[in-house]
């Protein structure tokens, strides 16, 4: 069996290897039922229980309350730019959103579709280095819901704290930063997470709900993307996407088994405080976010001269550390650093950034 590299994609991101070389054993026969996941009906007693383990270890890891539906629905973190004012804004109503990077600016300009935004805060004055602080934040009186990206992928920037916004509904963005550390999911109306990242393979995106937010849709929102009806199918009004499904519920397990988020919380507070500290020290490689705000998953750098940027790629690619070239719309590197690169990926990659900086501060 080949190496595996180390894969600091920013998504389809990592899985641990643990999972893989499970649904390896089981991808052609599951549990001694003659046939793959794949291959199983939705509604058979099989699947159901598979997606009803996988619902509850997810419920476990976030310590979800009772009164949230946990939804695992298709179309990924941007069909819920969407779907969310479909399901929560008025048409008379307004949602206040925060900008800090490309995926709120995507969300904002989505609802924009559907109904009124305010956009109450922005981090384009700080050139997207940093958060506006809530003493900036210009709120509306009656707000439909606040949204904001906890972190965001492209930028690197993340937000340290959760808003306070009165009775507004809370709504976030948690696709790349879910299951990296204990969460408070009772501060919040809602929390969408594509899966890619942090949950597991792409095809699914996870909804967190509030169930008195749930049977609000306006008459034009399209049945599959009513929450309600989801809620009421069991996320089954369709087939679902069963084998994305299945490989988040194998990510759960094994979550569980390395002790839970407070355990992820540690594993990525010393990968983060390794890449960083490095960083800071260097004298080739900077990172402009403020302290903090700076995201514990997806860590942006720049070379001090950009005509470094190929021979430092090709030289990772060489090592195995693949996937550090940055989102092309703000160029550089990026390390994404999700729940499954351990700690050994951040050693050899900050050892592999010495070693060319050495040869070509």
């Amino acid at each position: 069996m080949s190496k595996r590299a180390y894969n600091f994609c920013a998504g389809p991101a990592a899985l641990p290897e643990a999972v893989l070389q499970r649904a390896q054993a089981e991808l052609l026969d599951w549990q001694g039922k003659g046939l793959s996941v794949m291959e199983m009906s939705h509604r058979s007693d099989e699947y159901v229980a598979i997606a009803e383990k996988a619902e509850q270890d997810l419920r476990d890891l976030l310590t979800i309350p009772s009164n949230y539906k946990v939804l695992f629905l298709q179309g990924g973190a941007s069909q819920q730019f969407a779907e969310i004012p479909l399901n929560l804004l008025p048409e008379d109503g307004v949602a206040d959103y925060i900008d800090t990077g490309i995926w709120s600016r995507k969300s904002i300009e989505e609802a924009r579709r559907f109904g009124n935004v305010n956009v109450a805060a922005s981090a384009k004055p700080y050139d997207y280095f940093a958060i506006p602080g809530q003493n900036e934040w210009q709120l509306s009186k009656d707000a439909a819901y606040l949204h904001y990206a906890s972190n965001e992928t492209i930028g690197g920037l993340q937000f340290d704290w959760i808003p306070e916004v009165g009775d507004a509904p809370l709504v976030v963005d948690m696709s790349s930063d879910i299951l990296s550390r204990p969460l408070d999911v009772s501060r919040f109306g809602l929390i969408y997470a594509g899966a890619q990242k942090n949950i597991g393979p792409s095809g699914l995106v996870v909804v967190i709900v509030r169930e008195d937010l749930l049977g609000r849709a306006r008459s034009i929102c399209p049945t599959m993307l009513n929450y309600k009806i989801a809620a009421d199918n069991g996320s089954m009004y369709n087939t679902p996407a069963t084998f994305s499904w299945y490989l988040s519920g194998l990510v759960f397990e094994w979550l569980k088994e390395q002790g839970g988020v407070e355990a992820m919380e540690k594993r990525n507070r010393a990968k983060k405080e390794l890449l960083y500290g490095f960083i800071d020290r260097s004298e080739l490689y900077t990172n402009p976010i403020a302290a903090n705000a700076r995201s514990w998953m997806n860590v942006p750098f720049r070379l001090a001269d950009e005509r470094l940027d190929k021979p430092f790629l090709a030289g990772a690619d060489a090592r195995g550390l693949l996937n550090l070239k940055g989102h092309r719309s703000v160029g550089g590197m990026r390390a994404s650093i999700y729940n499954a690169v351990g700690l050994d990926a951040v050693e050899t990659l900050v050892a592999y950034m010495a070693e060319f900086e050495k040869e070509h501060g």
